[in-house]
């Protein structure tokens, strides 16, 4: 961060976790630098016409399904040139930072002896393990409920005891949304006021003219 007062604070990517039932903030993520690109993509989801019948206009079912993908890097190089301010940073490298990443693809240790001992108790039908709601924050125009789709990491240099001290985390985040989630839940109102966000800024763009299209009008 820039030491110049007037200069603007730097904001950071990252993730909220929260209770699925009761909205509580359980842990927030933020990324130690902000990934560089973020890719998105987006798929309708609109009826489809049957092979050999006439192509329909088009006709949402839903939500578009959309997808983000960035990298993070994260790197122990400043806790090491302070390792009386960051002894963790001694210890460990950059574990503690890679292990809370990867609670967000691990059911608890809790979760799976509960589960274990249903199974030992004779219980038939055992339910999947809930996993807590994740909230991506990308600025104030995106916050949006997201399910981590695919994950990998990258380590790439290591202190004396191989811990590791620098590495590449590659995140896939699927945006959850009313179909996936319901009105009625907070992850719901999270995508709708999403949505809505989008709906507003969409407005913030003058429309074209024909002249610009080099038309002069239709016909």
């Amino acid at each position: 961060m820039s030491s110049f007062p007037g200069s603007p604070r730097l904001i950071k990517g990252g993730l909220v976790v929260i209770d699925a039932d009761s909205a509580r903030v359980l842990r927030i993520i933020s990324l130690q630098y902000n990934s560089e690109t973020l890719t998105r993509t987006l798929q309708a989801q609109s009826a489809g016409s049957e092979a050999g019948h006439p192509v329909e206009p088009m006709r949402f079912k839903g939500p578009a399904v959309e997808t983000f993908k960035l990298e993070a890097d994260i790197d122990a190089t400043d806790q090491l040139e302070f390792p009386d301010q960051n002894p963790g940073a001694t210890r460990f490298g950059i574990q503690p930072q890679l292990a809370l990443l990867e609670s967000l693809v691990y059911p608890s240790a809790l979760q799976l002896s509960a589960v274990n001992a249903q199974a030992s108790s004779g219980t038939l039908e055992i339910a999947p393990m809930l996993a807590p709601l994740v909230l991506f924050i990308w600025g104030k125009s995106r916050i949006v409920p997201v399910k981590v789709s695919d994950f990998s990491i990258t380590e790439e240099a290591f202190d004396p005891a191989l811990n590791p001290i620098r590495a590449k985390v590659s995140l896939g985040l699927r945006v959850l949304s009313t179909d996936d989630l319901g009105f009625s839940s907070r992850g719901g109102s999270l995508f709708m006021a999403y949505l809505q966000t989008k709906e507003r800024l969409a407005t913030q763009v003058q429309s074209a003219s024909f002249a610009t299209l080099g038309i002069g009008g239709i016909g």
